[in-house]
């Protein structure tokens, strides 16, 4: 099966501060401690290559590749790879998780972060996942879960952001409460109960440089991303709505008691 969801975040700047934000760290910690010198990783989805530099450096001498459906960000991986000196140790394509161009058993580990809420089959991609991961090998992902976000001050205006954010995601094909249903589909993949272990975890802004970060990422997003694109094209807001979408978050980032919780769902999956 080919890919059938649009991604709902596109590119634009503002979206690419949140990616390049990302590192293994702070984002696939669960994995972390399965990961070896030597071994091989497939990082699916891979955006900008931060994680994936991250990878390489924790696998060294092994080799990374990270994959990404829209070829014109991985200029941007190869250089940040270069700039992390793992260059030799990371290769960047395009591909579509739901064919991977890669023969059975080609990797110790597939990784993939905030990826199966955004494409068209999310079990047909975890299928293809294992297909290309080694006996005794891992495939690990990591999904946000958008219904389960909350923040302080309770602010309706974030509400409407949220149902508006869902409500595009559905649209383009997506799940945005995936964090939520990894274990399930993980397990409609083939996977058995006693070969995956599912966890939580969460990231948490609420600093005056978080929120100004955060909170002024959103009102860029709302109002200059794909995200506002294609929210306006398919009739489910105005842009004067997203314009109040974007003074919400901004009213959010001014306020002293401001904090925003966001859970993941993560599954690591024995082959």
């Amino acid at each position: 099966m080919s890919e059938t969801a649009t991604y709902t975040h596109g590119h634009h700047a503002s979206v690419m501060r949140s990616h390049t934000w990302r590192t293994a760290a702070n984002s696939c910690g669960y994995l972390l401690p399965h990961l070896r010198s030597g071994l091989t990783v497939l990082d699916v989805g891979c955006g900008p290559g931060t994680i994936t530099a991250d990878l390489a450096q924790l696998v060294a001498p092994g080799r990374v590749v990270g994959l990404e459906r829209a070829e014109s960000v991985l200029s941007q991986a190869t250089y940040y790879a270069g700039e992390k000196g793992v260059a030799d140790r990371a290769q960047f394509v395009v591909g579509d998780v739901h064919s991977l161009d890669f023969p059975d058993d080609s990797f110790d580990v597939v990784h993939a972060h905030q990826v199966l809420q955004h494409v068209g089959d999310p079990v047909g991609a975890l299928r293809e996942m294992r297909r290309v991961t080694r006996p005794g090998g891992v495939v690990a992902a990591r999904d946000s879960d958008y219904s389960a976000f909350f923040w302080n001050p309770r602010l309706p205006v974030l509400d409407e952001w949220l149902e508006l954010y869902c409500a595009v995601a559905r649209a383009n094909g997506g799940e945005p409460d995936a964090g939520r249903y990894l274990k399930s589909w993980a397990r409609q993949a083939g996977f058995a109960e006693e070969q995956i272990t599912a966890s939580a975890s969460m990231w948490c802004y609420n600093t005056p440089a978080e929120r100004e970060w955060w909170g002024g990422m959103w009102a860029e997003r709302v109002t200059k991303s794909d995200f506002a694109r294609m929210a306006v094209d398919g009739g489910l807001a105005t842009p004067e709505q997203l314009q109040r979408l974007a003074d919400g978050w901004l009213q959010w980032a001014a306020d002293e008691d401001g904090w925003v919780g966001i859970p993941h769902g993560e599954i690591l999956c024995r082959v």
